[in-house]
């Protein structure tokens, strides 16, 4: 089963909740689920509201009287909380989903707070609330049965927001960390529309940011968060089904998320640069670099210098390109592709232990790649064929692993 999160005015944790239980999750066997916690002092209530004229439900999770920790943000360790999912009787998938999210607040505050993550201490993370949030969320999937996972970019909101440090600016920093990275949108309301439970959720387990895909759509629930804002609506939501005959639902495999093309046209510059700029490009962070003849104004022969970048690195990219060639400006547009999923192992081989790339091609056919610096290092210090080593290691890695079909794990690959 596909769940595709349409973030359109962001997510939170209880946002994400709220969609799940509107999409048949029972809020019954929820409450019953989440007791097998060892958590104190805290009830689940849900509330049908209209925002623009959308019905949706609206979790809210109160602290009651007999909670141990009177204040409403309690102070726990991510090591307390890992402890408190681990030992409980929870099934696996549903503890492994709540601890990949939590791992991944963890990583985002102790960053933002110059730390090691068993050092954080979550205050509004690691309340009742967000716990319940949270287990409640991987409990939602496993109910019903969500398989795979994807997300539209994410909205975050701007403005500020009061918190245990005080004011600081949205995205708060935590929330920033976890979406580096992802796919975001920027928008001029003022509100926090992505808290960092909701971006930690989506960051675990979606495999990939981008347009919806082809799927047949058999549910769709809405999550309402604590108050619409204008323009609204303010809500979350999730729509679940199977991918369309060719796509994923029938065996195959890729993901999707969306890049950024730098451009750059250059008519006046030494060839003997372009090796150079090459490397600096990838330093910035390029995943590819290409040059491609063209003719340029007044038909003079030039060369197109085509770069594909993460958004986020946009930025380095186009100092670069204006620093180390002669051209006056760069141009830049973002795109979808396609990807087949890969994976990186090590391997023990005829020529020793080297690094191996495996290739999931669409229908589930799996290929074994070899590092090619490494196959080149072994050919000059043997004094062999580099075709052999390729040959040799790629041979033996599918030797290894006969009928990898490779069953992609629920969520992030």
């Amino acid at each position: 089963m596909l769940a595709y999160f349409d973030c359109f005015s962001g997510i939170s944790g209880d946002m994400t909740l709220g969609a799940l239980i509107d999409l048949g999750v029972p809020l019954p066997w929820l409450r019953e689920s989440i007791a097998k916690l060892p958590l104190q002092g805290f009830g689940i209530s849900v509330a049908d509201v209209q925002y623009n004229g959308i019905r949706a439900r609206r979790v809210t999770v109160q602290a009651r009287d007999d909670d141990p920790h009177p204040h409403p943000h309690p102070h726990r360790r991510y090591a307390d909380i890992r402890t408190l999912i681990e030992n409980s009787v929870l099934p696996e998938p549903v503890r492994g989903t709540a601890l990949a999210v939590f791992k991944r607040l963890a990583e985002a505050e102790a960053a933002v707070h110059g730390c090691l993550s068993e050092e954080v201490h979550f205050h509004e993370v690691g309340a009742v609330d967000a716990i319940v949030d949270v287990v409640g969320t991987a409990l939602g999937f496993h109910h019903l049965g969500v398989t795979e996972i994807l997300c539209a970019p994410v909205p975050t909101g701007r403005g500020f927001v009061d918190c245990q440090h005080g004011r600081l600016p949205v995205p708060a920093p935590a929330t920033a960390a976890l979406l580096r990275g992802v796919p975001t949108v920027g928008t001029e309301i003022e509100y926090e529309l992505t808290t960092p439970t909701g971006a930690a959720i989506v960051t675990a387990t979606a495999g990939s940011f981008g347009p919806m895909p082809a799927m047949t759509v058999s549910a769709i629930g809405y999550g309402a968060g604590s108050r619409n804002v204008d323009p609204g609506p303010n809500l979350l939501r999730i729509m679940i089904g199977e991918r369309s005959p060719g796509q994923k639902g029938e065996g195959l495999r890729f993901n999707c998320d969306r890049i950024v093309v730098v451009e750059a046209g250059i008519d006046d510059m030494n060839p003997e640069f372009f090796g150079f700029v090459m490397d600096r490009l990838f330093e910035a962070g390029a995943l590819d670099v290409a040059w491609v003849p063209i003719q340029m104004k007044k038909n003079r022969p030039g060369t197109l210098l085509q770069t594909l970048c993460a958004r986020e690195r946009l930025g380095a990219i186009a100092q670069c390109i204006l620093t180390e060639t002669t051209s006056l400006g760069v141009r830049y547009h973002e795109v979808d592709r396609y990807l087949l999923e890969r994976d990186h192992l090590t391997m023990d081989s005829s020529f020793g232990r080297i690094a191996v790339k495996r290739i999931c091609y669409p229908h589930g056919e799996v290929r074994y790649a070899p590092e090619y610096e490494e196959c080149r290092r072994i050919a000059l210090e043997r004094g062999v064929p580099l075709r052999t080593v390729y040959d040799v290691v790629a041979k033996e890695a599918a030797e290894r692993n006969p009928g990898d079909s490779r069953q992609r794990p629920v969520g992030k690959p």
